[in-house]
């Protein structure tokens, strides 16, 4: 598989904008538009979304294709273990701000990370990753094929 700009510039984005649909009309204070609510909520996503797939994806992708010939599913399973993997420091930095005047919490991390692994949209993280690995393939194999023909 090839490199894809197409893949990077677009896979990233779609877990950030489907996530932030969901969560909007969830968070949305009565006195913020929608669209503000919206843009606050997107703008840390892709920088998690984007950052993952820049330094942790595109290098294990890579990495992965010395040692083996790449296949969508083994890139799909690399996604969903990025994506899992990239959920430990966003509920470290969580912790760590979550407290009493913006410090760390009261609780000590394990207990608050265990509770943190109870929470639904917290499978946001590993299917996100699973969805953009998908969707990066996708993006990279479609392009591929076409030059060929």
């Amino acid at each position: 598989m090839r490199f894809s700009w197409n893949g990077l510039l677009l896979a990233p984005l779609l877990v950030p904008i489907v996530a932030c649909a969901v969560m909007t009309p969830l968070l949305k204070a009565d006195e913020a538009p929608f669209t503000l609510t919206f843009l606050v909520l997107l703008i840390p996503a892709c920088v998690i979304s984007y950052g993952a797939m820049l330094f942790l994806f595109l290098p294990a992708l890579f990495l992965l294709s010395l040692l083996r010939t790449l296949t969508g599913w083994a890139a799909c399973v690399l996604g969903f273990v990025i994506g899992a993997a990239v959920f430990v420091p966003v509920a470290r930095l969580a912790w760590a701000t979550g407290g009493p005047n913006s410090g760390p919490m009261t609780e000590p991390f394990g207990v608050f990370f265990l509770g943190w692994l109870t929470e639904p949209f917290m499978l946001f993280y590993p299917v996100g990753g699973l969805v953009t690995a998908a969707l990066y393939w996708w993006l990279g194999t479609r392009t591929a094929r076409r030059t060929t023909v």
